[in-house]
């Protein structure tokens, strides 16, 4: 099991630098990532939200081993290639260290979506998310990218330089008895469980990704348990990383500088 901080970038945690720092208190205290939340806004009494991309960048040059990554993107309101261009430009300032989790977002927290525009309709977001998905895993190839999708098009484009290894991981987030999104998930590097109940039901999805993959070998999954949850049933059920479970709207610096002081929970 590797351990990771995760956090939202707000109000104390929306300084970049103040961020960046915790990163590499985390990194000498032992954790193994450090993931951000992607949010442009929060619900009361939440004010100050930081850009996790830029936020990352200043978490890349102030770290040289921990894996870094948001957690998650909502990727159907991203234009595919400016993200394909970001996570390859992050990655090669981390030196490969980028992991891509991805998400279909909700409109239910924030009204994100509702308040500037965007697509609503999930099964419509689902569609896109595949797109852009599509695009970035040809676009890191370096070979010439031809999609002319529902969505979105890119007429014979070639995206170089390449991430360090050649492609970023992706960590799908899904709810464990949906059915599509644990499909999705199966077709990447990983699975990130939203609103995971139990280490039974963590072993029950692990179960159907590993059967539509053939095996787990080098496939991750990460969850973020309530804190002084045991580790050790949730390992046994197939978890490969443990990311600390925080209360956005009261976290504060000095909460998260004892998470990292306090050192990884095995």
């Amino acid at each position: 099991m590797k351990y990771a901080v995760w956090v939202p970038l707000f109000d104390e945690l929306a300084d970049p630098v103040q961020v960046a720092r915790l990163a590499a208190a985390a990194e000498e205290s032992g954790w193994d990532g450090f993931f951000v939340w992607d949010q442009l806004w929060w619900r009361a009494p939440v004010r100050e939200v930081a850009d996790p991309w830029i936020t990352m960048s200043a978490i890349a040059a102030a770290t040289e081993r921990l894996r870094i990554g948001p957690m998650v993107t909502p990727v159907a309101r991203r234009r595919p290639t400016k993200l394909l261009r970001e996570t390859t430009t992050l990655d090669q300032l981390s030196a490969g260290r980028l992991i891509l989790g991805i998400g279909l977002g909700s409109d239910r927290f924030a009204q994100e979506y509702s308040k500037t525009g965007e697509e609503l309709n999930d099964r419509i977001r689902a569609e896109q998310m595949d797109e852009t998905l599509d695009i970035l895993t040809a676009g890191w190839t370096g070979e010439p990218v031809q999609h002319h999708g529902k969505h979105h098009v890119v007429d014979d484009v070639r995206f170089l330089p390449r991430p360090v290894a050649g492609r970023v991981p992706i960590w799908a987030a899904a709810f464990p008895g949906s059915a599509k999104p644990v499909r999705r998930a199966a077709r990447y590097d990983g699975f990130f469980p939203v609103h995971l109940t139990s280490a039974e039901q963590l072993a029950d999805a692990a179960e159907v990704i590993r059967s539509l993959r053939g095996s787990l070998d080098g496939y991750d999954v990460a969850i973020a348990p309530e804190q002084g949850t045991d580790p050790r049933p949730y390992a046994a059920a197939g978890a490969t990383w443990w990311l600390t479970d925080t209360d956005p709207e009261t976290l504060r610096l000095a909460d998260a500088r004892a998470i990292i002081t306090a050192g990884p929970p095995q």
